[in-house]
């Protein structure tokens, strides 16, 4: 009984200070993963910073034989309340990250986050109630007690254990920086693709690397569960005759989280000439929990990337049309921005353009029902224009990469800083990566609109641009261009503004 005191003992420390560490060192991850389970943002930074303190001293306490039960009932009180806030977010339909470990490991909470916190919650309760008397012996009593060759083996253990840690969580940062890497090449490469041009070096075009199955060859059969249980094959997904887009995705993967509202409207919008289903893999409760609120009908699970592989597809995210006799259809799409292209090929929808200054574009004016705007913020939760309809709302369509919108930045600031309560609400919609957002240091939601289709909907030309948005959902001015008449805008509401003509100062997209 004496040494699984011990033990127990030491498990609690070593999560609670490995947890406590990485929280203090990823302080604004921290923060944003308490708003994703409902606190408030005001109190959330407080929190952010508290609760990694409270770990930490748990963590500590816990290793003496003195404090060791107090600290163990600590321990209790912190993960019962953990568990019963990711309870409350699962019935709610909601998988916020845990951010458990920080950077370290972090993921959407589901059963195994339950079951992790279930597990360490009745150690806690062991040390608590075995020990109240006698929490076993003193870890430093309990090492002199040890012979040499058990010293020297623990030692070893120990140092091979923090050696994988390391290297895991180095693998898993250069893997996310290579992806950030690999994404932006996407988007270049898909931005010249638009404009009808092409990448050369040495001054010819390079070959087109091969990816997927041949136009024209048999779409691999398979079968899937769904995240309802159900068994779901390609045959069944055709049986309506239509075209099928499969849609490769990852529950952790950034851009296939951001695209999975697009997802949801290409099904409801175009569900009579095209089914839609996405192929992930990993959890099927955390996709569950995203299916949910994004509205999705076809998510099936792979084991791992079996059908990813037999369709010959390397990343995420990943299209392959398939035709209604069960043949590839077109080239597979890699990329957000090519599902999209492929999407308007299936469908015979407007044409997808990154420049937004076209006559297609729509006018909006004062009186307008604002159209819908439904996109993933830093954190890849849906956030909707709808739930801002008590009061005035000023959308911004933003760009990191803009130096237009770099210049105004410090004003922007400002007046977030200081403006009255009677002043509008604040929703950036923005290009970029979700790093490059969080270091802009905007106090707002920002949501991520990698192809500009919502700033295209509102008729916006290039950032910043804005337009306010009255309360009840209607469209209280024109869009306006340039940080002048931006600012001019957030201060005086749309009495501010009569027209919707650009100042000089603003960029096409950035």
């Amino acid at each position: 009984m004496d040494f699984l005191l011990l033990l127990a003992r030491l498990v609690i420390a070593g999560v609670f200070i490995v947890a406590g560490v990485a929280k203090l060192a990823d302080r604004e991850g921290s923060k944003k993963a308490l708003e994703g389970f409902g606190v408030p943002v005001g109190l959330a930074g407080i929190g952010g910073i508290l609760l990694p303190i409270a770990e930490l001293v748990v963590g500590i306490l816990v290793i003496p034989r003195s404090t060791a039960p107090y600290a163990a009932i600590a321990a209790l009180v912190l993960l019962l309340a953990f568990i019963a806030g990711i309870v409350y977010n699962m019935s709610q339909g909601r998988a916020p990250d845990c951010h458990c470990f920080g950077q370290i490991h972090s993921e959407p909470v589901g059963p195994s986050t339950l079951i992790r916190n279930g597990i360490l919650a009745i150690v806690a309760l062991f040390i608590a109630v075995a020990g109240w008397s006698d929490p076993g012996p003193s870890v430093i009593a309990w090492i002199g007690d040890l012979s040499t060759s058990e010293l020297i083996f623990g030692v070893i253990a120990v140092l091979a254990i923090i050696g994988v840690a390391i290297e895991g969580w180095i693998i898993v940062h250069l893997v996310s920086q290579n992806g950030r890497v690999l994404l932006r090449l996407d988007s270049m490469e898909a931005m010249l693709a638009t404009q009808g041009r092409q990448p050369v070096a040495n001054g010819a075009a390079p070959a087109k690397p091969v990816v997927g199955l041949p136009v024209g060859s048999v779409a691999p059969a398979f079968e899937l569960p769904s995240i309802n249980g159900d068994k779901v094959s390609l045959q069944s997904l055709r049986s309506a005759g239509k075209p099928v887009l499969l849609i490769m995705s990852d529950p952790h993967c950034g851009p296939c989280n951001a695209l999975l509202p697009e997802i949801g409207r290409w099904e409801r919008d175009h569900g009579s000439n095209l089914t839609v289903a996405v192929v992930s893999r990993g959890d099927p409760e955390a996709n569950r929990a995203k299916a949910v609120e994004r509205t999705l009908s076809n998510v099936l699970i792979q084991e791992d990337r079996e059908v990813a592989k037999s369709y010959g597809t390397t990343g995420t995210p990943s299209g392959v049309l398939v035709s209604a006799d069960g043949k590839i259809a077109a080239e597979t799409a890699s990329g957000a921005e090519a599902i999209r292209q492929l999407v308007v090929r299936a469908t015979g929808s407007p044409p997808v353009a990154i420049n937004a200054n076209t006559p297609s574009a729509p006018k909006l004016k004062a009186g307008d029902t604002a159209p819908e705007i439904e996109l993933p913020d830093l954190e890849g939760k849906t956030v909707r224009l709808s739930e801002y309809q008590e009061r005035e709302t000023l959308v911004l369509f933003w760009n990191p990469g803009c130096g237009f919108c770099q210049r105004m930045l410090p004003e922007l600031r400002e007046w977030i800083s200081t403006r009255q309560p009677d002043a509008p609400e604040l929703l950036v919609v923005s290009r970029g990566q979700e790093e490059e957002n969080r270091a802009q240091g905007i106090d707002a939601p920002i949501l991520l609109d990698q192809g500009f289709a919502t700033g295209r909907s509102y008729g916006a030309t290039g950032t910043p641009n804005a337009v306010l948005i009255g309360a009840g959902g209607m469209v209280a001015s024109p869009v306006v261009a340039g940080a002048p008449a931006v600012m001019t805008l957030a201060r005086g509401g749309a009495s501010s503004s009569s027209n919707g003509n650009a100042p000089a100062n603003t960029a096409k997209l950035g």
